[in-house]
């Protein structure tokens, strides 16, 4: 059997990675754990998540595209757009779009982000990308 890692051992770990690894690894635990995206931020805290945002601004590559808002009057618009993204079925394009703000697309590269922010936009909602 493995033997168990002490908080120190996996906060020292953590710190001898890059910024590409570090990503990674919180994508992987986002995935294993089921948690939203704002949630590895409150957990890991402190100065090296600090110290990882300010190198994450020069080397960002990956977007999430983030459903801000949608007006009334082009809700269907925006819903049957959010569907053909996503792939999503009616019934769970409409409770991401009723549950906003919420991401559509995560871990985009730069030019789909754009791409997508822009489509949404023509038809009135209004996106966000992190």
């Amino acid at each position: 059997m493995a033997e168990k890692l002490g908080v120190q051992e996996i906060v020292s770990a953590i710190e001898s990675l890059t910024v590409l690894e570090l990503a990674e690894l919180i994508n992987e635990l986002k995935e294993k754990f089921g948690v939203s995206g704002a949630m590895p931020v409150a957990v890991a805290g402190g100065p090296v998540a600090g110290a990882v945002t300010e190198e994450q601004k020069e080397e960002k590559t990956s977007f999430d595209v983030i459903l801000e808002s949608v007006p009334a009057d082009t809700k269907i618009k925006v819903l049957k757009e959010v569907r053909t993204i996503t792939g999503l079925g009616l019934k769970e394009a409409k409770a991401l779009i009723d549950g906003l703000p919420k991401p559509v697309k995560e871990g985009v590269d730069k030019e789909e982000a754009e791409k997508i922010k822009e489509k949404l936009e023509s038809l009135g909602a209004k996106v966000t990308l992190k």
